[in-house]
Parts: C-alpha cells; structure tokens; sequence
C-alpha cells in the first residue's frame, strides 16, 4: 500500500488554480449554469416586458388597420412583402402598439432600408414620433462614416472601478439614419464574440472612452424614467439604479440572467397585436385581452434574424425586473473544493479501483442533483467543471498508477 504522496498533493492544488484561472472553464460553467436553469423546476411572475416577433409572412392574411389622416399610406404594407420588413409594416406596428400606450417601444432591429424603399420612410416618421419613448437599435464597431459623436449619447457619470475589461468601441457600425435617431434613443445590441456564452448579456460598452448602456439595460432606464446621469456604476460589482435595484456585473461589464425569465415574457404574435388593436379601435370585445401592455415594454424583434439568439434581450429585461439574477456561491467554495481535493489524494491508495470508480460515479451525480436543486431553490450556482475535473483527476490517476505491491512481486 502507498503512502500518501505530497507530490500529489501539490499537482492537485495547482490544477486547481489553473482550472480556476482559466477562462475557458468559466465559459464551460456558463454553458452548464444555461443548461441547469432551462431544466430547474422555478417559475417567475409575469415580466412587465411584451415580446412581439415579426415574420415575413405575418402581414400576408390579416386586414389591415383604420387609416388615420396622414397614415393612410400605412394601409399598403400588407401589399409589399419585401424579403425585409420595409418601413410601411415598421409603421403599421407601431401604429397598433401604441393603441394599447406601452411606456417604450424598443425596435431590436436596426431599421435600414434599401434606397427604393427610402421614399417609405415618413410613414414611419409620422408613426414614429407618436410614440413617447422609441428605443431602436445600433452596432457598435470600427470607426467609420455612420460615428455618432459622444455627446450625442447618454453615457454614465457615475463609474467607478477597472475599466480594461470592458468591450471597447472607437465607433458605430450599424445604425439608423438621422432622421430615426433624433426621435429615437439608442440602444446597443452587440453581443459577446463568444457565441456559447448564453447567459451572459453585455450591460455596458466603453464607446470612446465613455461609458454607454446596452439595449436592454437602456429599456430599463426608459422604463423607469430615469437617465444614465443618475445611476451608479461599480465595474465588477453592480449597477445601482435610481430605485434601489441592483444589478449584478461582472467585470467585463455582463450580467448573468435568468433563462428561466424568458417565461415570463408575454409572447404575442404580430397578427394578435393587429387583430387587437382593430379591435380596440371598433370597440368590439377582444379576441386577445392587450390591455396589460400598458405602461409596459414592448420589444419588437425579427424572428427569422440569424444574428441575435432568440429573446435574449427581452430575457435580460425580464430577469432585471423581477430580479432573478442566478448567483454564483462565493470563491470560498471553490478553495474548500480544492482542500477536499488534496485530501482525498492523501487517502486515494488505500480506495480500491473499482470502489473508486463507483464512488466517482455517485459523487458525481449526487453533486449535479445538489446544484440543480439549490439553483432551482435559491438561484444559487455551484461550479460544476472544478469539482469534476479534480475527482476524475484522482480517478485516473489511480486507474493508471501502478501499485508497489504489484511492482515488486515483479
């Protein structure tokens, strides 16, 4: 029987730290962390945020609104199916939103048209201005001719903490033409580049050398009535919102939401917004009760859009109202893990093989049973890659070590 090995020892605690300094591994955790919340057994309250998906066939069978003075051109957009949504149907959407006085109309779709459909867009104008708060969206990128000068963005005064850890912008890639952006706010809708990152959703952007906010965290602000002016930002730690609400940041400038909010969300289709809202309009009794989008958030995006995941923003808007951030257990557990670690390595010759294997097993599923059902209780994540990989270290160690006894009977 082996003694135990202090050089063993150590090569656990050091693969510890690695694991733990390891970027990838935290990548690894988020992907597990999306797959543990889509499988916990939670629920939320209904979000006071309205998802509204757009498809290219929606206009093709509904009738079409009331005309209203100078909107009469509206009517034609059931007419011109385009391959893109063209300004006419932008314009009969927010036309039959505003019947129900959502508090913000956010457009996830950056609203670029083709030049033969340019003589459309006052339609859209004339819509567009009727609405209080427009929210619309932009891409951050490399400096070029469509740059929106930095006074001309609300950015946050109030920052503090390491500023190199967030995605930096010299300046706007894609956006609406003057026109739109001057009746409108903007909201950035850039993602990580990491597309496995799934529940992780930028807050802030640092757009020449100002501090911006995101799409969603910018619906949020438009929502409350407030501006980045009066909130606190502490990189890394939290974004403290007028009302006393925090938001959990990691030091890139994310936050972790909730797939689990995406429930939450009110799904209604394009055809019930437009049926609805003729109804409204006739005072007919509704086939589909919209009254609650009142003083609510209305997100509008493109479902067949293969550059944005699906509902990702209107999840990060759910999970900020109804504060249900998961979070992770604090990084004593992690060094605990790494102790427990060691000290099986100080007991492991004495485990037989397949005692060991057996007992790798259990430990195994018992630990994903655990994570599952405090993160399902508490929204409480436990690293799942640390643990795992330490114990089938152990494991493999020992399957493949060869025993002293066995080598001197040789």
């Amino acid at each position: 029987m082996r003694r135990p090995s202090p050089w063993l020892v150590v090569v656990v605690v050091l693969l510890g730290i690695l694991l733990l300094r390891e970027p990838r591994v935290r990548q690894g955790d988020d992907v597990l962390l999306a797959w543990f919340l889509e499988h916990a057994q939670a629920h939320l309250p209904p979000a006071q945020v309205a998802l509204i998906e757009i498809h290219r066939e929606d206009l093709r069978s509904f009738p079409i609104l009331p005309a209203k003075g100078s909107r009469a051109e509206a009517t034609t957009a059931k007419k011109k199916l385009l391959r893109t949504v063209s300004p006419l149907e932008y314009a009969l959407f927010l036309q039959a939103a505003m019947e129900f006085q959502p508090a913000v109309i956010a457009l996830e779709p950056i609203v670029i048209w083709r030049t033969r459909e340019k003589d459309q867009e006052q339609v859209f104008l004339d819509e567009a201005m009727r609405v209080p708060k427009l929210l619309v969206g932009m891409r951050l990128g490399e400096s070029g001719p469509r740059d929106i000068a930095t006074d001309e963005i609300l950015s946050f005064s109030q920052v503090t903490g390491e500023r190199g850890r967030l995605a930096e912008y010299p300046g706007v890639s894609h956006r609406p033409d003057d026109d739109i952006r001057l009746i409108s706010t903007p909201g950035f809708i850039n993602l990580p580049a990491d597309r496995s990152d799934r529940v992780r959703v930028p807050m802030l952007f640092d757009y020449r050398g100002e501090i911006v906010p995101s799409f969603p965290l910018q619906a949020i602000l438009l929502w409350l009535r407030t501006t980045p002016s009066d909130v606190k930002v502490e990189l890394g730690r939290q974004i403290l919102l007028p009302n006393g609400w925090k938001i959990p940041l990691h030091i890139d400038g994310t936050a972790t939401i909730n797939p689990v909010a995406a429930g939450s969300v009110r799904h209604v289709s394009l055809d019930q917004l437009l049926l609805a809202a003729q109804e409204h309009q006739s005072h007919r009794p509704p086939t589909v009760d919209l009254s609650g989008l009142n003083d609510q958030i209305v997100v509008l995006r493109a479902a067949d859009d293969p550059l944005q995941p699906p509902n990702i923003f209107a999840t990060a808007i759910a999970t900020i109202q109804e504060n249900a951030y998961p979070h992770r257990v604090s990084p004593l557990w992690d060094w605990l893990i790494v102790l427990a670690a060691a000290l099986l390595s100080c007991f492991l010759w004495k485990i037989p093989k397949g005692d060991l294997i057996l007992m790798a097993l259990a430990m195994s599923a018992g630990y994903a049973l655990l994570v599952l059902a405090i993160l399902s209780q508490h929204r409480l994540w436990l690293p799942m890659q640390l643990p795992l990989a330490l114990l089938w270290f152990l494991v493999i160690v020992r399957l493949f070590a060869r025993d002293k006894a066995k080598s001197a009977a040789m």
